[in-house]
């Protein structure tokens, strides 16, 4: 998630976005401003039917499973269409690729409003998916190739829209969720038509990139030890962070305006332990001990999650977005540093198979449930977790190679996000 090096820092005075009084991550084209306030919304996308899923399944008259594949058709399109959107993008070129996927999204966006089944709304999401693939995954190399200030003010700017999005992103559902449910997907649907309007406005075509990728690129660089074994982890740590973002607001059982409130605590300490928090553990520590206690201590907080009282279980669930912040900030430099493949292509084979998870925890966690009890997903959840840091433990040597050879860098200078891809 987090675009940061393995020190967070590329080490000269000159990369710190906030050098000339601190102010030169504000001096930025309107281009990038247009492009950063779609992310933010696009972001938003992810967490909004958080608070309202029990009224979804309430007004559709659906069970827990049914509107949880609400995420499963999401993220399994998001997963598939790691494959094509770096074919895409270095054919039609950045800007098109982002009016493509804000377009998708506006139309998809309004018709999950109008959803009268939700086999509908599920079938709406899934093409909701696919052009937020196609958006964020074009949108950091847009704003890198056209901030002033450098690379690191213009990363910085678009973690920040990362983190805004997936921490208001609840609070909007809250919103316009607690006066109808259908209200969220209309909301989001206007605002991403603006931010079309905006990049059309002000976004000129970037240049292309000198290689078009081909399809089967992604799948290639997982022929690598030391990125096949991040994915696969990260895979297991997937399927724990998305049993509490699809699963934990059925248990937690609360008005949308609480449960917005809860994850939008979530989304806060997730994007400060993502791009303030991680770095400097990081440089204490190295990437491997962070993230394998991180790892340790998600698997923790959620079998406390699953077995606690409902206060505990507040607490639990804001507690998560610490270690998923964490996590997601040094799973993003494994993958982009441990292997010689291009970034974009390491990336989209990296998350082609992470996001696999991300479609199968929302559907498996509410069945787990019915088949046995409210607790038993936690522990499914909890196990993933440690499997992903046995992972890490056992392809240590994989994983260092290269990964503590490197010189500090930002991890996604060449137009990649994990999170976001």
């Amino acid at each position: 998630m987090s675009a940061h090096g393995k020190s967070g820092h590329s080490g000269g005075a000159g990369d710190d976005p906030f050098d000339e009084g601190g102010t030169s991550i504000l001096r930025q084209p309107m281009a990038v401003w247009a492009t950063a306030g779609a992310s933010v919304v696009a972001f938003m996308g992810i967490g909004l039917v958080d608070p309202i899923l029990p009224s979804i399944a309430k007004g559709l008259h659906a069970s827990n499973s049914q509107v949880s594949l609400l995420f499963t058709s999401y993220f399994l399109i998001t997963a598939v269409a790691m494959l094509v959107t770096g074919f895409v993008s270095s054919r039609i070129g950045g800007r098109k690729t982002l009016l493509a996927g804000l377009a998708l999204v506006v139309v998809f966006a309004a018709l999950s409003g109008t959803s009268s089944s939700v086999g509908e709304l599920v079938g709406f999401r899934a093409g909701w998916g696919l052009g937020n693939a196609l958006f964020v995954s074009t949108s950091l190399a847009v704003i890198v190739g056209a901030a002033a200030g450098g690379s690191a003010a213009a990363i910085l700017l678009y973690e920040s829209a990362l983190g805004l999005g997936m921490a208001c992103g609840p609070l909007l559902g809250a919103v316009l969720g607690d006066m109808k449910w259908r209200y969220p997907f209309f909301g989001t649907a206007v605002l991403m038509a603006i931010g079309f309007i905006a990049i059309t406005v002000f976004l000129k075509e970037q240049p292309r990139p000198a290689r078009k990728t081909s399809l089967l690129d992604p799948i290639k660089a997982l022929g690598h030890g030391g990125l096949a074994s991040a994915a696969v982890s990260a895979f297991f740590y997937n399927y724990a962070f998305f049993t509490v973002l699809a699963f934990t607001p059925f248990v937690l059982n609360m008005s949308p305006y609480k449960s917005g409130g809860v994850f939008f605590a979530w989304g806060v300490l997730l994007a400060v332990f993502s791009v303030l928090v991680a770095p400097r553990l990081q440089e204490r520590f190295g990437s491997l001990k962070v993230l394998g206690g991180s790892l340790v201590l998600l698997a923790a907080d959620l079998l406390v999650l699953g077995y606690g009282g409902h206060t505990t279980a507040v607490v639990c669930t804001i507690l998560s977005g610490a270690f998923i912040g964490l996590n997601n900030t040094v799973f993003t430099e494994l993958a982009l540093g441990v292997s010689d493949a291009p970034r974009p292509v390491a990336s989209a084979g990296y998350n082609f198979v992470r996001w696999f998870a991300a479609a199968a925890a929302p559907f498996l966690a509410p069945k787990i449930e019915e088949w046995t009890d409210i607790h038993i997903p936690f522990v499914v959840a909890a196990l993933a977790a440690l499997a992903g840091a046995g992972i890490v433990a056992v392809r240590r040597r994989a994983l260092t190679l290269r990964a503590t050879e490197l010189e500090p860098r930002h991890a996604t200078e060449d137009g990649v996000s994990a999170f976001a891809n």
